[in-house]
Protein backbone atom coordinates (compact mmCIF):
# COMPACT_ATOMS: atom_id res chain seq x y z
CA UNK A 1 0.00 0.00 0.00
CA UNK A 2 1.14 3.88 -1.11
CA UNK A 3 1.72 5.77 1.75
CA UNK A 4 2.98 9.36 1.23
CA UNK A 5 5.86 9.76 3.63
CA UNK A 6 6.46 13.40 5.79
CA UNK A 7 10.11 14.23 7.40
CA UNK A 8 8.44 12.00 10.57
CA UNK A 9 7.47 9.12 8.93
CA UNK A 10 10.42 9.21 6.96
CA UNK A 11 12.75 8.89 9.41
CA UNK A 12 10.82 5.72 11.30
CA UNK A 13 10.84 3.69 7.81
CA UNK A 14 14.72 5.26 6.51
CA UNK A 15 16.59 7.05 9.45
CA UNK A 16 19.85 7.64 7.16
CA UNK A 17 17.23 8.90 4.23
CA UNK A 18 15.87 11.18 6.54
CA UNK A 19 19.08 12.20 8.07
CA UNK A 20 20.56 13.06 4.63
CA UNK A 21 17.61 14.91 3.38
CA UNK A 22 17.71 17.36 6.85
CA UNK A 23 21.35 18.02 6.62
CA UNK A 24 22.04 18.07 3.34
CA UNK A 25 19.41 18.86 1.23
CA UNK A 26 17.58 21.02 3.74
CA UNK A 27 20.82 21.99 6.08
CA UNK A 28 23.02 22.84 2.74
CA UNK A 29 21.72 23.13 -0.80
CA UNK A 30 18.13 24.99 0.44
CA UNK A 31 20.68 27.67 2.68
CA UNK A 32 23.07 28.40 -0.52
CA UNK A 33 22.89 31.98 -0.83
CA UNK A 34 22.52 32.05 -5.19
CA UNK A 35 19.08 31.26 -5.19
CA UNK A 36 16.57 32.53 -2.44
CA UNK A 37 14.36 30.50 -1.14
CA UNK A 38 10.98 31.49 -3.24
CA UNK A 39 13.31 30.98 -5.99
CA UNK A 40 14.30 27.59 -4.77
CA UNK A 41 10.76 26.96 -4.09
CA UNK A 42 9.83 27.63 -7.20
CA UNK A 43 12.11 25.12 -8.83
CA UNK A 44 11.20 22.41 -6.61
CA UNK A 45 7.21 22.87 -7.86
CA UNK A 46 8.33 23.13 -11.38
CA UNK A 47 10.24 19.92 -11.00
CA UNK A 48 7.61 17.53 -9.07
CA UNK A 49 4.91 19.10 -10.86
CA UNK A 50 6.98 18.06 -14.71
CA UNK A 51 7.74 14.91 -13.06
CA UNK A 52 4.24 13.83 -11.56
CA UNK A 53 5.73 13.34 -7.98
CA UNK A 54 2.40 15.03 -6.74
CA UNK A 55 2.71 13.30 -3.04
CA UNK A 56 5.15 16.05 -2.20
CA UNK A 57 3.49 19.01 -3.72
CA UNK A 58 1.07 20.22 -0.93
CA UNK A 59 4.27 19.97 1.54
CA UNK A 60 6.18 21.94 -1.26
CA UNK A 61 3.11 24.53 -1.89
CA UNK A 62 2.88 25.06 1.80
CA UNK A 63 6.62 25.52 2.53
CA UNK A 64 7.00 28.08 -1.12
CA UNK A 65 4.01 30.31 0.66
CA UNK A 66 6.23 30.17 3.65
CA UNK A 67 9.12 31.71 1.75
CA UNK A 68 6.73 34.13 0.24
CA UNK A 69 5.37 32.79 -2.94
CA UNK A 70 1.69 34.35 -3.10
CA UNK A 71 -1.33 31.49 -3.95
CA UNK A 72 -1.71 33.84 -7.36
CA UNK A 73 2.21 32.91 -8.76
CA UNK A 74 1.69 29.54 -7.37
CA UNK A 75 -1.48 29.51 -9.52
CA UNK A 76 0.75 31.11 -12.28
CA UNK A 77 2.93 28.81 -12.18
CA UNK A 78 1.13 26.04 -12.51
CA UNK A 79 -0.94 27.47 -15.84
CA UNK A 80 2.68 28.04 -16.93
CA UNK A 81 3.67 24.65 -16.74
CA UNK A 82 0.99 23.70 -18.50
CA UNK A 83 2.79 24.19 -21.80
CA UNK A 84 6.05 22.58 -20.92
CA UNK A 85 5.39 20.03 -18.50
CA UNK A 86 1.94 18.69 -19.84
CA UNK A 87 -1.71 19.70 -19.17
CA UNK A 88 -2.37 16.81 -16.74
CA UNK A 89 0.71 17.67 -14.69
CA UNK A 90 -0.75 21.32 -14.61
CA UNK A 91 -4.20 20.60 -13.40
CA UNK A 92 -3.25 17.90 -11.00
CA UNK A 93 -0.77 20.29 -9.33
CA UNK A 94 -3.61 22.93 -9.27
CA UNK A 95 -5.77 20.71 -7.01
CA UNK A 96 -3.33 20.64 -4.40
CA UNK A 97 -3.78 24.67 -3.75
CA UNK A 98 -5.79 25.47 -0.91
CA UNK A 99 -8.79 27.26 -0.88
CA UNK A 100 -8.45 30.77 -0.94
CA UNK A 101 -9.33 32.51 2.10
CA UNK A 102 -11.35 35.14 2.45
CA UNK A 103 -9.86 38.80 3.27
CA UNK A 104 -10.44 39.63 7.04
CA UNK A 105 -12.63 42.28 7.75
Amino acid sequence: MHRPLDRHTLEQVSPKLAEITQNLLFGDIWQRETLTPRESSLITLACLTALGRDAQLGWHIRFAEENGVSRAELSELFTHLAFYAGWPAAVCALSYLPEEQEPCR
